[in-house]
This record gives structure tokens, C-alpha cells and sequence, in this order.
């Protein structure tokens, strides 16, 4: 500025500023000599770094810090800390170096969370640096490149104070062109629990383990006898297999005190698994699966790991609470179906691992609970109901926080897991750096519950996610294992932890429904969807009355409907829809396969006819039980039988005949419809047209004229034949004599039988001489004086 006041002036002034402009010009060569330019590598590695990742003053250096061992350590241990630095700056660090910083113990578990949120260094508030000769030194660090580093410091050198978490910081300092002196260039804190004697009353802490899956397996099986199950697809072999996310929560949880939360539903998945299943295809189709021995071992290894433990098991297939306590209230027999879920739960685990569980514990999503929610969940008889202590708030003045149970009225508990705890590993664990600083954090935190009252053991729960990942499950091993030489904890399963003494001043007031978080709220099976899941039941209850085998279908549909209540759809409701969906058109196609034969139209002839019905039996089992009616939408011109019983063979069709009676001509409509033994209707009916057409007076005359000619043709041949032996017998006894009697009988005359013989029960008349009157009347008729034609006459 004063150089340009200096131009505005006179004009020597303006020549003496040209001189020295020009000197300086001339200089350039020789700064731009001495000025260390970046290399090719370093500008390349400036422009691989993002734009939008470049920072300045104390985040210029992104530190992550991937390892700390020990993570409680004791005095005379070694820190050892392992990571990296990654220049996010635009310009090179020289004179780089990566060194500790010690900060005093946090005061609070809201201090240590502050702490882990903090970005970028304060003098204040990251302490002081440890001694320069554990620092690790990096040299040059061009924008976007990245350096590992290991420091190693003894214990005793942190010269740290009493127990407490302490905060423990790695920073970075390091000159940049624009500011070319030493500062602190980047920073990253976590915590180091210090605990150099026992806790005097340790917290009792309990770990929830939870073994819970998807729904895996469909409400379809094979036709053979075994009735072979089919899964949705193969992805359960996947978590099931060596590093398989359940294999690895059974492997890691095997040496951990902690207490199993299992889904029922899970153990049978994989023992119908291990017995041999089909796996639907994508054309609907289906195939052999191969993971039998993998599922296999799995059971075993599951097996050994519970033996002598406590096992939790959650009605069958985690059925979700809120859902059914805020929308299949309204749907009724809707509730029924958590009790038929607890009943099979412990049967199921009994069968399957051999061993007694608890079924009296109720985990609604995410532990949040409201008072509707709590009545369903113990409906079922779960008097302890698992919470979290962001749903169950604290509203005194309790400064520590208060023992898990709380007595919350009628005979019911709730369990207060901690919130802070439970949701430690609830992130992305994938990364190096998300796994040291959660397993750390979550050590401080527990070590402050301990602190917040030193003289008070207290009982405190931590229920995790319910199907933590790979990661995710090994950085919750990691936390408890390094819990057991801590110090300040002792584990405790939850049958004892939800006895334990309630403190008095702790929250048991449950929130109203309105307080229910509105982004679980959303996750919630709609009504519809317990409306659909009612409807299928029911067509089930109608299907299953009539099968001689039941269990073959009541089993897999039955535990397919308690499927589609499951916890595991809040965050698929597609797929929790096409579930339903395939349950109820599998189950509507069984139920077709017994089912009328439809019929044409009919033309009954005549007061009186038979019609005929068939029922046909497609299944694989036989049917009984049902009843066939007949309906006519005109009684007063068509009647029907009365209805008949139905049993069919499976593979077999039976045809039933119903008797008519007709009063009038004329078109009828007539509707088949069978029906269960408590009346209900099964299956869709069948209507037909039957064209009557009745039999008028006339044709009737007609027709028993022609019934009486015939007859009385009859009694006239008889009589011939009769006669004719009777005149044989005659002319053997008077020879010749009698023949030529015979042979005079003249046209009109009528003959009789002979004297003395008997026919049917009466006397016959004396044989007629020839040529003299008879004085005999005959008892068929008057004499006539007509010729018959034929030379005899029978009257009738």
C-alpha cells in the first residue's frame, strides 16, 4: 500500500518505484531457485485427494487410530498404539511427527460422549504431551498420502492418577509452506480406563447374546412323506458356514459370560436343514440345498456353547410386540397367536438344544416400550419385559444411573438395559478405527457407571441390536473379553438381573402410547397386514377340519403364520408382504385340490329323478367330515334330497345322488356347496341348470294302459300253457276219443277245465261235450257268439 501511495506521487517518485520493481523483477530466477518445488509424485497425490476433503489448521491430518493394547492396562504394562495419518491438505507437511497426549479423566459418561465428538485440537481440553522420545517421526507428508505408525510407551510414563477413564490423544504436528513453524496438524482421542486396585462394589453387568435371524423358511414342502421343507432361498447356509455371521456369534460367544437370547424359529430353520430341505429357484421352481453339514455343525457347536448357560427364548419368530400392540389390537384373534408362539418356543428349544429355557421375557424392538406394548407382552405370560433407557427415561434426580429392574405394576418388571451401552456397537464396525474407538468408549463408560457411586453395586443391562453383524458381534467380544480383567464389572445372567432390588428413586412410570418413537413407529406391520394374516388363519382352521392328517399341514402353515408377525420385517416391508402373500396362495391352492366337479345343464323327465355330484380329492391324505348340500332357487317347482356326508380317499373322486322331486316345468337353478362339520362353508360352489320337465296325465294313462296290456298278455300265454298240459294229461287217459273232441270245438264256444281239477285254489268247470250246450258260466266272462280269430279268447 505504501509503494502505491508512493506511485501516486510526483514523478520521480514514479521512477524510483520503476527501478526498484524492475530489481525485483530480476531477482525472480534466483527466489525461484531456492523455493523447494512439490515433485511429480507429491503434485499427483495433491490431485488424487478431494476437494471436498482438504482441511486446514488442526484437521489438516486425518489420524485413525486402528489398535491400543492393552485396553485396561495395569501399571506396569506397555501401551502399545497402532494407525495411521492421511494428509488431507492441499500443500506438503514437513518436519512431521506423531506423538500421545494425556488429558485428566473424564468427570462424566455426557463428558467422555462430548469427548468422542470433539473434532480438532484444544489446548485446553487434549492435555499435555507425553515425552518427545515416544514420539514416531514421518518426515515429509504430501497432500493425500498416508503414513502407518506405532507408538509404544510404558504405562507408568502416562503418569496417570487415580482410576478413571482417561482421555488419550494422538496427534500429529508438523510445518505446511504457509506456516512454517511446529503446531498441531491433526488429532484423535479415545480413552484408556485406569483402574489400579478392584473396584470395591463392582456393577453386575449383564450381556445380552442375541440368535436371531430373517424368516427362512416358506410355508410350502416337498409332496413327499417327510414333507421336505422349502427355503425362501440359500442365504441362511451363508451365516451358517465358517465365518458366517451366526457361526461367528456361536464361536465368539461360546467364552463370553454372557446370557442367550435365541429365536426359536432360527433353531428350527436349521435343524430342518440339517434333515435335508429344497430352496426355491427364481423361476419358482425348486432345488436340493447342501447345507446340511453345515447346519449340522452349527447345532452342535450351539449345543456346547449353552450347556450350563442361561438360554432366553423369545416366542417363536420374534413376533413383533409394538405392531401387534398398536395395530393388531384391532384385528381380532390377532393376539391369540403370541401365545400359540410361547407355547411352541419352549418346546422348540427343548427338542432341538436339550436344554430348559426362560420364556418369561419379552424384547420389543429396540427396547422401546409404552404401556400398550408392556399389556401385550405380558399377555402371554412375559412378566419381564426388556427396555432401554432411552424409552424408560430417568425423570428424578438420581445423579448415577439406577439398577435395571424397575417394578412397573401388576406383578410385571421392566428390564432397563442401558442405552449408552447398548448402542456402542451399533455403527459400522468394518473399519480398524470404528472397532478401537467403540471397544474403548465402551470400557470408559462402563468403568463411569462404576464411579458414579463407588459405595453402591448396582445391576446394569446391556441388550445390543438384535442381529449384530460380523464386525459388529467381534467388537462386542473384544469389549466383554477385555471387561473380565477390568476390575470394575462381574457378569450376571438376566434371570438373577431382573430380580435384583429395585432402586427406589429409579423411573417406573411407562410412557403413553404418543411418546412411542415416530421412526419405529413407521417400521410397524400395518393393520392390513394382520387383517391378511387372519384371514389365512382361518381359511387354515376350515382346511385342517376336514384332513385325517393334519399335522402335515396345520404345522408348516401354522408356524408360517407366526412367521409373518415377525420383528425381522420392520425394515422389509416388501418382502414381509410377498411373504404373506405366497403363504395365502399356497394355502388357497391346497384348498382348491378338494373341490366340486362343475356340471352341464340337466333335463329331468318325470315327477321323480336322481341327480348326480361328484367331489374330487386331489391331496395326498384323505378327507372327511364334510357334507354335500343341494340348493334350489325354486323350491315349489324343484326339491331336493337332503344333504349327504362326504369322505374321500386322497387321489380319489366320489359322486353323490341327491333325489328330485319335480312339481312344475320348467327351468330350475340349482347350487352344490360343501360344507364343515360346524357348518362353515369350504370351497367355492358350483351352480347348474336343471330343465324339468314334468309328466302330464294323459302320458301317465298311456303308459299304465300299455303296463296292463302287456300284463294281461302274460296271464294269457300262461293260461294257453296251462290248458294245453292239462289237455295233454286228458288225451293220455281217453286215447283218441278225446282228440277228436278237441278237434270239434266250434268258433265262439269257450273251453274250461276239466272237471274236478284245481286251479288256483278253485274248482274247474266240467270239460264242455261236443255238440251240446254247456250249463256252466264261465267266471272269466258271458259266452260269445263272435269268432275270435284264433279259436280261443281270454277276457280279463
Amino acid at each position: 500500500m505504501a509503494e502505491a501511495a508512493e506511485f501516486q506521487g510526483t514523478p520521480s517518485a514514479a521512477r524510483r518505484w520503476l527501478r526498484r520493481t524492475g530489481a525485483l523483477l530480476a531477482g525472480v530466477p534466483l527466489l525461484a531457485g531456492l523455493v523447494q518445488l512439490p515433485t511429480a509424485s507429491e503434485a499427483h497425490a495433491a490431485q488424487a485427494a478431494p476437494a471436498a476433503s482438504r482441511a486446514t489448521g488442526s484437521r489438516t491430518v486425518d489420524v485413525a487410530i486402528n489398535r491400543l493394547t492393552p485396553t485396561a492396562p495395569s501399571g506396569s504394562a506397555t501401551l502399545t498404539i497402532t494407525g495411521t495419518v492421511t494428509n488431507d491438505g492441499r500443500s506438503p507437511i514437513t518436519a512431521a511427527q506423531v506423538g500421545l497426549r494425556i488429558a485428566p479423566a473424564r468427570a462424566s459418561r455426557t463428558a467422555i460422549d462430548d469427548a468422542a465428538k470433539r473434532k480438532g485440537y484444544d489446548p485446553s481440553l487434549d492435555g499435555r504431551a507425553i515425552d518427545a522420545k515416544y514420539t514416531k517421526k514421518i518426515g515429509r507428508l504430501a497432500p493425500g498420502s498416508r503414513r502407518d505408525f506405532t507408538l509404544t510407551v510404558p504405562v507408568k510414563q502416562l503418569q496417570l492418577g487415580g482410576a478413571g477413564a482417561y482421555q488419550i490423544g494422538v496427534a500429529v504436528t508438523g510445518q505446511t509452506a504457509a506456516q512454517p513453524w511446529q503446531q498441531v496438524l491433526g488429532i484423535e482421542r479415545t480413552f484408556l480406563p485406569w483402574q489400579p486396585s478392584a473396584a470395591a462394589k463392582k456393577t453386575q453387568l449383564t450381556y445380552l447374546w442375541p440368535l436371531i435371524s430373517t424368516t427362512q423358511v416358506t410355508a410350502r414342502t416337498d409332496t413327499d412323506e417327510q414333507q421336505t421343507p422349502i427355503f425362501r432361498n440359500d442365504a441362511f447356509k451363508a451365516e451358517l458356514a465358517p465365518g458366517g455371521r451366526l457361526q461367528q456369534l456361536v464361536a465368539l460367544g461360546k467364552d463370553l459370560p454372557v446370557t442367550w437370547v435365541i429365536d426359536p424359529d432360527l433353531l428350527a430353520s436349521a435343524a430342518a436343514m440339517a434333515n435335508g430341505y429344497q430352496v426355491e429357484t427364481a423361476d419358482g421352481d425348486t432345488a436340493a440345498g447342501d447345507g446340511q453339514a453345515v447346519a449340522k455343525q452349527w447345532l452342535n457347536d450351539l449345543t456346547h456353547a449353552v450347556a450350563g448357560r442361561q438360554v432366553v427364548a423369545l416366542p417363536f419368530a420374534d413376533p413383533d410386540l409394538a405392531s401387534l400392540a398398536h395395530r393388531g389390537k384391532y384385528v381380532t384373534g390377532s393376539l391369540s397367536h403370541l401365545q400359540t408362539a410361547t407355547e411352541l418356543s419352549a418346546k422348540t428349544v427343548e427338542t432341538v438344544l436339550g436344554v430348559q429355557p426362560r420364556t418369561d421375557f419379552a424384547w420389543p424392538a429396540d427396547g422401546a416400550i409404552d404401556s400398550s406394548i408392556v399389556d401385550v407382552a405380558t399377555s402371554a405370560g412375559a412378566h419381564n419385559v426388556i427396555a432401554r433407557s432411552d424409552s424408560l427415561q430417568e425423570t428424578g434426580d438420581l445423579r448415577y444411573t439406577p439398577t435395571a429392574a424397575r417394578q412397573i405394576g401388576g406383578g410385571n418388571t421392566a428390564i432397563v438395559a442401558d442405552a449408552r451401552l447398548s448402542t456402542a456397537f451399533a455403527g459400522d464396525m468394518t473399519g480398524a478405527e470404528s472397532h478401537a474407538l467403540a471397544v474403548q468408549r465402551f470400557l470408559a463408560q462402563t468403568q463411569m457407571l462404576t464411579l458414579q457411586a463407588p459405595g453402591k453395586q448396582r445391576s446394569i443391562v446391556v441388550a445390543p441390536q438384535r442381529m449384530p453383524s460380523v464386525s459388529q458381534a467381534q467388537a462386542m467380544a473384544d469389549a466383554l473379553g477385555s471387561l473380565s480383567g477390568g476390575g470394575w464389572t462381574q457378569p450376571l445372567d438376566l434371570g438373577r438381573a431382573a430380580k435384583a432390588k429395585p432402586d427406589p428413586g429409579a423411573t417406573h412410570q411407562l410412557p403413553g402410547s404418543r411418546s412411542y418413537p415416530r421412526a419405529l413407529r413407521h417400521q410397524e406391520l400395518p393393520t392390513e397386514a394382520f387383517e391378511d394374516i387372519q384371514r389365512t388363519k382361518l381359511t387354515l382352521d376350515r382346511f385342517t377340519v376336514i384332513l385325517t392328517r393334519k399335522g402335515r399341514v396345520a404345522a408348516p402353515f401354522g408356524t408360517a403364520i407366526m412367521r409373518e408377525m415377525s420383528t425381522s420385517w420392520r425394515r422389509d416391508h416388501r418382502g414381509a408382504s410377498d411373504f404373506r402373500a405366497s403363504v395365502k396362495t399356497y394355502l388357497s391352492d391346497l384348498t382348491k385340490k378338494v373341490q366340486l366337479i362343475p356340471k352341464s345343464k340337466i333335463t329331468l323327465s318325470g315327477r321323480s329323478a336322481t341327480i348326480p355330484v361328484t367331489v374330487q380329492n386331489n391331496l395326498l391324505q384323505n378327507v372327511e367330515g364334510l357334507e354335500l348340500r343341494l340348493s334350489s332357487s325354486q323350491r315349489n317347482r324343484l326339491a331336493v334330497g337332503d344333504p349327504q356326508p362326504i369322505s374321500v380317499e386322497g387321489g380319489h373322486s366320489q359322486s353323490v345322488k341327491f333325489g328330485t322331486t319335480a312339481y312344475a316345468n320348467g327351468r330350475v337353478r340349482v347350487t352344490a356347496q360343501l360344507f364343515t362339520a360346524d357348518g362353515q362353508p369350504y370351497g367355492e360352489a358350483t351352480s347348474f341348470e336343471v330343465n324339468v320337465t314334468e309328466a302330464t296325465s294323459t302320458v301317465i294313462l298311456v303308459i299304465a294302459g300299455g303296463v296292463l296290456l302287456l300284463v294281461l298278455a302274460g296271464v294269457r300265454i300262461y293260461i294257453q300253457r296251462k290248458r294245453a298240459a292239462n289237455s295233454d294229461e286228458n288225451n293220455n287217459d281217453s286215447g283218441s276219443a278225446a282228440t277228436e273232441a278237441d278237434e270239434t270245438v266250434t268258433e265262439g264256444e269257450e273251453t274250461g277245465p276239466d272237471e274236478g281239477e284245481q286251479t288256483n285254489g278253485t274248482t274247474a268247470a266240467p270239460p264242455v261235450v261236443p255238440g251240446q250246450p254247456s250249463d256252466l258260466t264261465p267266471d272269466t266272462g258271458s259266452q260269445s257268439a263272435e269268432p275270435s280269430g284264433s279259436g280261443e279268447k281270454v277276457e280279463h
